[in-house]
């Protein structure tokens, strides 16, 4: 389970310093928007008043989800094997991106149904795919466990490569669908708010997906469910490793950047494990998925972006951080207003 007693609060000196700083900076108060909060926040995560410049490291998990026999996705269960091997040949879109960063990027197989054990990645399959979350549980608890684990330890890694921000991405054909009966219940909203198209459904498609949610809550709805119980019921395994991936980078002091619906659904459940984990997050974009927005509110999380995406992977993510990095940068580097001998706002 989670280890409560090692996790530690943002500083609050060093981002007051922070605030004191952009205060001082040659341009008007506020001027810069969000850039002056974002700022503000990454030094009250590094203990700085100038943080540091971010070093990214994204890892990607991959499983597999039962439900798709209800027929709740566009594409069928081996695409996921599929899109592993693209990742594997960095032809994915997260590979591009984590490239053009200069980023840390890790492959992870947290629950393949297709064997993809020559691959070139980190081999750590809890199980061939999840069970039919319409009509059993997901996972056993021991399962669950061990794929929070499987995400401690890649962030363990990920910490360990001299990475100051994380960032988890997904990979698994059914996993909008598991997500959404996530969010539906840890979030208390009906389906119909939630969840959405995925890869593509159409309306009816759309329709068998809501039923299939519904049949979903419907069997643990009369169930106290923990935190736990409830990622062993709706959730997917790579969903429980970024779960997990996001509460070893919080407990280390590491902030996450959480990517788009199926990142959302995780850092729900790592945050229902472990309600600190709020002051670690930060939401890089909203995703065009029904009901993300919805999941970011439930979090206190308002998105930095807004691009009409849908991905997934860590795209959005990974697309955020070059504007983080310039927030920090002008924080850093803007002359202030005794440097540049230029006169200040008059009280």
């Amino acid at each position: 389970m989670t280890q409560t007693d090692t996790f530690r609060s943002p500083d609050s000196a060093a981002y007051q310093a922070a605030r004191a700083r952009q205060a001082t900076l040659t341009k008007p108060a506020g001027s810069l928007g969000r850039l002056e909060e974002l700022a503000c926040r990454f030094a009250a995560w590094q203990g700085k008043t100038c943080p540091d410049a971010l070093r990214p490291a994204i890892t990607v998990f991959a499983g597999d989800h039962g439900v798709t026999a209800e027929g709740v996705s566009a594409y069928p269960s081996v695409v996921t094997g599929e899109m592993v091997r693209n990742f594997a040949n960095g032809g994915a879109a997260i590979c591009v991106l984590a490239q053009s960063l200069g980023a840390r990027l890790e492959v992870v197989d947290a629950g393949v149904l297709s064997d993809v054990s020559a691959l070139p990645i980190v081999h750590a399959k809890v199980r061939a795919g999840t069970g039919n979350l319409a009509r059993e549980a997901a996972m056993t608890p021991a399962q669950a466990e061990a794929a929070l684990e499987v995400g401690r330890q890649a962030a363990r890694r990920a910490l360990a490569s001299g990475a100051n921000l994380l960032i988890a991405g997904d990979m698994g054909i059914g996993n909008t669908t598991a997500s959404a009966a996530l969010i539906c219940r840890l979030a208390q909203l009906p389906p119909e708010r939630i969840v959405g198209r995925g890869t593509g459904l159409d309306e009816a498609g759309l329709e068998i997906k809501r039923r299939v949610v519904r049949t979903a809550l419907a069997r643990v709805a009369e169930r106290q469910l923990s935190a736990l119980e409830t990622l062993t019921e709706l959730g997917g395994l790579e969903i429980a490793a970024m779960a997990g991936f996001y509460l070893e980078s919080a407990q280390h002091g590491v902030p996450v950047l959480v990517d788009g619906f199926i990142s959302s659904a995780a850092a729900l459940c790592a945050h229902a494990l472990e309600p600190r984990l709020g002051d670690w997050l930060l939401a890089s974009h909203r995703s065009e998925e029904t009901g993300h927005l919805l999941a970011l509110h439930t979090l206190k999380l308002e998105p930095v972006l807004d691009l009409g995406m849908h991905l997934g992977e860590g795209s959005g993510a990974a697309l955020c951080v070059p504007l983080l990095q310039m927030a920090i940068h002008l924080h850093n580097e803007m002359a202030t207003f005794a440097e540049a001998g230029v006169t200040g706002k008059a009280e």
